[in-house]
């Protein structure tokens, strides 16, 4: 295995919210910069939609995206064009407090999961395309990245500053099995500070491995299927957010990759391309 890391470009803040749509574009939020954009190969941008911090993102079959806004306590619905469309859950949801969501996931049946990451008592909650509002989980040390399994009867969720993955079994959308458990835990920065750790985003390829941004490691962390630590890529960004692919093979993946320097910046995005 070997990779190549290429530097996309350069932002006065940190960005999150890696996403690719069906047509193909490439998007990254900028938390405290307010913008989601658009962006390309060649590293040209254009500003594709505003909001007050936006954070993890979605985009759905119908070229809409879903944002999180901590900010606002809210997640967001841009049209495919980048106009606001008006907010999908904001303070509440199953009538709970939210707090600061963070990532989110849709299924095939376009139900909607997101994390509030908060500590200690981060969550997960579930959104249906009908409607129905449910907590999934409690009690997470700030519940970050999020991704569910193939068969979407699994959710992998990124408890940051336990330094680790937790697995949620699902009996049905939204419902889950048993109680949360532990996936994975990660290699440790040596400074044994937890800022040093904080996985973040997650990403499932076809194989079942799980990808960790791991902010403070300046790393992605590579998962196997059965939750044993494969391998780590040097990112080149000191804090790495999140992450997506935009080439799944199984002797290619390419991915794009989110994070920066410090917060609020500045902020970079990079491709790396990982050949097996």
């Amino acid at each position: 295995m070997n990779y190549t890391v290429e530097k996309l470009l350069d932002l006065p803040f940190y960005t999150e919210g890696p996403a690719v749509d069906r047509d193909g574009n490439w998007y990254v939020t900028t938390l405290t910069g307010g913008e989601i954009i658009r962006l390309d190969r060649a590293g040209k941008y254009i500003v594709w939609g505003k909001t007050a911090c936006p954070n993890g993102q979605v985009v759905l079959p119908t070229g809409d995206h879903g944002v999180c806004d901590p900010r606002q306590a809210a997640i967001g619905r841009f049209g495919s064009d980048g106009s606001y469309q008006g907010v999908v859950i904001q303070q509440f949801c199953a009538g709970v407090d939210v707090q600061s969501p963070n990532d989110l996931v849709i299924d095939s049946r376009q139900n909607l999961y997101f994390t509030d990451s908060i500590r200690t008592h981060g969550k997960v909650f579930f959104v249906g395309a009908d409607g129905t509002e449910r907590l999934v989980a409690d009690g997470i040390d700030y519940a970050n990245g999020l991704v569910l399994s193939a068969d979407e009867t699994k959710l992998y969720v990124a408890e940051s500053y336990q330094n680790r993955v937790l697995v949620i079994e699902l009996a049905e959308p939204g419902m889950p099995k048993g109680p949360v458990l532990v996936f994975a835990a990660l290699p440790a920065h040596p400074s044994g500070n937890a800022i040093g750790n904080l996985p973040d985003g997650l990403a499932l390829d076809q194989q079942g491995r799980i990808w960790v941004a791991h902010y403070g490691m300046q790393a992605i962390q590579v998962v196997s299927a059965r939750g044993e630590w494969l391998f780590s890529l040097d990112t080149t960004l000191p804090l790495t957010s999140n992450l997506c692919f935009l080439e799944d093979q199984p002797e290619r993946k390419t991915l794009l990759v989110t994070g920066g320097f410090r917060e609020p910046g500045p902020g970079g995005v990079v491709l790396i391309t990982v050949y097996f």
